[in-house]
């Protein structure tokens, strides 16, 4: 029995995890995933019937090792009652609020859906990225759950993954992790394990053609001497200004040490979540906001092919670097990802929508560049 399977025991925090080499023990993973639950009476049962069949078949001593090892989640946390997190919940306003330990804290609505780690795991998070550790990546051993989920805590209490259903959490989760894995991938058609398997291979460029100073900020972003602001991240950051803002809202220097982001995964993560998370401009939607449907087109939208989904998420991000391009390589790199991971996560590609809500090739952008409307202005009056 060489199967080594991998037990999420239940504690306050996302990381800590024990390994079993027995197969029998895997059988137990339902009941020890995330969180604390009361299984004790199953567990005690299940050892007790798997001790006898190992006495029968290898002798008492391998009987009562089993039986201790499938015991040992109990003899390490005890009572699952007292090690469980329980659910805050309360009326206010007339509204339920809850909070939800370390990974949903501060009584929020969004904390009484299902949160991420009910339902996206750490076992998932090695499947959609399982080549990002290979000795040819640019970044092993740099990208991890305990990072992502750790993250993601910060954003949970406002609707990161939690906005309504589990499948609509499913369905975001994977959506923003497609725009990462696209982004950070060197993943190439012939490569090991197909070009979707390679997300998460880079944490930031590698041959930079520039510094990305832009001076038109220097009052309000100034770059700092020789400090170079190339793409870092999961959902890569470029130029000083970009790093300003993000800094400010992480409440983190990034103008003055860019290359925290490539350094800590965590902040790397929480970067590009916040970038998710956050309109744009005043008036605008968020990529999180046009995918989960808390977005409602305009009239004007209408008239640009703007529509809610993920084809809208790709306009927030990247505007017409991607988007009103027709057919653009980028861009269904990113669907491409978007659809693998869906199937990773059990949803499945066919929830991702029609072709029109995944593209944007054909959408004008929500911010277009100033040559973009000088080209525009020229052709209307001609």
């Amino acid at each position: 029995m060489k199967r080594l399977s991998t037990i999420f025991l239940p504690s306050a925090t996302p990381s800590l995890s024990i390994s079993f080499a027995l197969s029998p023990q895997f059988i137990l993973t339902s009941f020890y995933k995330a969180r604390p639950t009361k299984h004790l009476f199953i567990s005690f049962t299940f050892a007790f019937l798997w001790s006898a069949f190992a006495r029968e078949m290898e002798g008492i001593k391998w009987s009562l090792l089993v039986a201790l090892l499938l015991l040992s989640p109990l003899v390490v946390f005890g009572d699952d009652d007292a090690a469980a997190v329980k659910p805050v919940v309360k009326m206010v306003k007339g509204k339920k609020v809850c909070s939800k330990g370390w990974e949903c804290k501060g009584l929020s609505p969004y904390c009484c859906n299902s949160t991420i780690s009910d339902y996206f795991q750490a076992y998932q998070f090695e499947n959609l990225f399982s080549k990002r550790n290979s000795p040819v990546a640019h970044a092993a051993g740099f990208w991890d759950y305990h990072s992502f989920i750790t993250a993601a805590a910060e954003y949970q209490p406002h609707g990161f993954g939690t906005t309504g259903g589990k499948l609509t959490g499913m369905k975001e989760v994977s959506a923003f992790l497609g725009h990462v894995g696209s982004k950070t991938s060197c993943g190439y058609g012939v490569a090991t394990g197909g070009p979707l398997a390679w997300g998460l291979c880079y944490n930031k460029e590698m041959s930079p053609s520039q510094s990305y100073c832009d001076d038109y900020y220097k009052y309000t972003y100034p770059c700092t001497a020789g400090v170079e602001y190339y793409g870092r991240g999961a959902i890569p950051i470029y130029w000083n200004y970009n790093y300003g803002k993000t800094g400010k809202a992480l409440k983190v220097d990034l103008l003055s040490h860019p290359e925290y982001i490539e350094n800590n995964a965590t902040l790397a993560f929480q970067a590009a979540i916040w970038r998710w998370m956050t309109p744009d401009k005043k008036h605008q939607p968020s990529a999180h906001d046009v995918f989960v449907g808390n977005w409602k087109p305009t009239r004007n939208d209408t008239l640009a092919k703007r529509a809610p989904g993920f084809g809208a998420t790709m306009n927030i991000l990247y505007g017409e670097d991607v988007c009103g391009k027709g057919d653009d390589e980028h861009m269904n790199n990113m669907i491409s990802h978007y659809q693998y991971y869906l199937d990773l996560m059990g949803v499945g590609r066919e929830e991702a929508g029609p072709h029109e809500v995944l593209s944007c090739g054909e959408q004008a952008a929500f911010n277009p560049s100033s040559a973009s409307l000088a080209s525009s202005s020229s052709s209307s009056s001609s």
